[in-house]
Order: C-alpha cells, then sequence, then structure tokens
C-alpha cells in the first residue's frame, strides 16, 4: 500500500498581469536590472516592504521568474514574512500603487507604511 501526499505550491510571490507591466516599465530602460524585494524593520508595526533594482540576486534570495523580461528576487530574510504574497499595481484616482497582498500580515499601521506578521 503506497499514500500520496498533496504538497501545495509553496513559491513566495505571484505577480498581476498589472503589476508585470509596471515592473517591466520599471526597468525597461535597464534590462540587465532585476526586483529585489525586501524588508526592513521600521513604522509603528515592524516593517516595511523594500523594492529594489539590482544586477543580481543575493546569496539565498528565491528568484522568480515572472516571464522573459521580467525576474524578481526575494531576499532570505523576507522569504517567511512575505510567503504566498500576490504584487498587485493598482489605479487610485490618478495615482498609481503597488500592493502587497499578504495573508501573513498580522496588523499594519493607519497609513499603511509598515506592518507585523505571526
Amino acid at each position: 500500500m503506497s499514500v500520496e501526499s498533496f504538497v501545495p505550491e509553496s513559491r513566495v510571490i505571484t505577480v498581476t498581469p498589472s503589476a508585470t507591466k509596471h515592473f517591466e516599465a520599471k526597468i525597461a530602460a535597464t534590462p540587465d536590472k532585476i526586483i529585489r524585494l525586501s524588508t526592513k524593520p521600521s513604522g509603528c508595526t515592524g516593517y516595511a516592504y523594500v523594492v529594489d533594482l539590482a544586477d543580481a540576486p543575493e546569496e539565498g534570495d528565491e528568484v522568480v521568474a515572472v516571464n522573459e523580461k521580467l525576474t524578481l528576487a526575494v531576499a532570505k530574510s523576507a522569504i517567511p514574512m512575505l510567503r504566498n504574497t500576490e504584487l498587485d499595481y493598482v489605479k487610485e484616482g490618478i495615482n498609481g500603487i503597488l500592493k502587497f497582498n499578504n495573508p501573513n500580515v498580522v496588523d499594519a499601521c493607519g497609513c499603511g507604511e509598515s506592518f507585523s506578521v505571526s
């Protein structure tokens, strides 16, 4: 008798089509760059998201090939906080904003600049 196990996909992040277009526009002039996501201690609730252009992933980063034009790297230290996060880019009035739909967040500050996880 054998037992099968179901292991759900455990990708750190997913990227919506609108976020993909946003990031592709950001790197259009520098196609050799990647987007690197990390976190830093900040604000009243603990952490803030950091989005940077980078030449390459750092050691231990999880690399996500979104498509042939776009690669994202997630900092090793941020992986537990960002697991299963969806990145989206939405228009709010005349402004565009990158949204982190992060199921790990248990609290966020009122202005939306910082968050905490369990």
